[in-house]
């Protein structure tokens, strides 16, 4: 198939593009000159998180799953697939959907950026890892999952996702990146989201209890979105193709505890902590090896966390609202809210 030279001024599909991490990426791509395709379903994304790029010439966006046949008329140079909920109440609501997002569209954007000669970016995670018995987790790991468990239909779903890029690539020869995202926060992140970040800082601002599951002695490691977003950049214009999974991610690791504690000194408020039960499959330590991406990406993190936790802490107090409603008969209480 034919592969296109990257121009300077592409235009580039983002799949989930109205999503948490998709509209930040949507956002830069257009300040740098992009022209801007975003598909969403809005099932998990939000157009709030797109409103003020709605009105830009170059920014055009199309409500559609990504499961079902998506034709663009004109030309795609590069595609960013985001779309698939992060989120564990969200990914866990409909399960089944989530594993076929992750594969059934997966494998349709695929084929789309075969048709195209489009290079594409493949949005994975460090949920492939699961509960990892390697510290820190090198991209050469093959993981500890739980293959029939509740957090499988995500952490199942892009092991696959990953299993078809690879495959395109060497069977169809398409230039197709895979970054393995590690724990990302920021702006924009749902009130509502499960996960850890978002729930402290949720909890922090209610003067509520910041809720710990488990000991809290779990570790995680926290990328501030602006970090990320410059990294999938990076690994889509990188020359040659890489043709590994990297890691993105920040290496600072902190137990949950710590994190709570930095939190609740952030907002300024009573140092409040709620002990509850530790979810199922909850990993007990999750830290990036990211030398591949400082060597072939010349890429690292530099938001430190507690300036990161900062500024997502005053976009949530700017834009406190009620949560949004979870899909019909579903609620907090009948999901499983675990760490992500």
């Amino acid at each position: 198939m034919p592969r296109k030279t990257q121009y300077q001024t592409p235009t580039v599909l983002v799949a989930g593009g109205a999503g948490f991490l998709g509209s930040h990426l949507c956002e830069t791509l257009l300040e740098r000159g992009c022209k801007i395709i975003c598909v969403d379903s809005l099932l998990s994304g939000s157009l709030d998180n797109i409103a003020a790029m709605r009105n830009h010439p170059a920014f055009t966006f199309i409500e559609a799953d990504i499961c079902d046949d998506l034709e663009i008329k004109g030309s795609i140079d590069q595609i960013f697939n985001m779309a698939c909920p992060a989120s564990p109440p969200r990914y866990q609501a409909n399960p089944v959907h989530t594993v076929m997002t992750s594969v059934v569209g997966t494998n349709k954007l695929l084929s789309l950026a075969a048709r195209h000669g489009a290079r594409m970016v493949q949005a994975s995670t460090s949920e492939i890892y699961g509960d990892p018995d390697e510290h820190p987790q090198r991209e050469t790991y093959w993981g500890n999952v739980n293959c029939t468990g509740p957090r499988a239909c995500y952490d199942e779903g892009k092991r696959t996702a990953e299993t078809l890029c690879f495959d395109w690539m060497r069977t169809e020869g398409l230039d197709v990146r895979v970054a393995r995202i590690f724990n990302t926060y920021g702006p924009r992140m749902r009130a509502d989201d499960g996960r850890i970040v978002s729930n402290f800082i949720v909890q922090a601002l209610d003067g509520e209890a910041l809720s710990i599951f488990g000991s809290g002695e779990q570790t995680r490691s926290f990328c501030y979105v602006s970090d990320l977003i410059d990294g999938l950049i990076k690994l889509m214009t990188v020359d040659p193709n890489p043709g590994v999974p990297i890691n993105l991610g920040n290496p600072t690791e902190l137990t949950v505890i710590e994190l709570a504690k930095l939190v609740l000194e952030v907002t300024g408020t009573p140092a409040l902590l709620s002990l509850e039960p530790l979810p199922v499959d909850d990993p007990r330590r999750r830290r990036p090896d990211i030398s591949q991406a400082a060597e072939l990406l010349g890429w690292k993190p530099a938001v430190d966390v507690r300036d990161g936790i900062r500024q997502t802490a005053d976009w949530f107090s700017r834009t406190r609202c009620e949560p949004q409603a979870f899909p019909a008969g579903e609620t907090v209480a009948s999901l499983h809210i675990v760490y992500d």
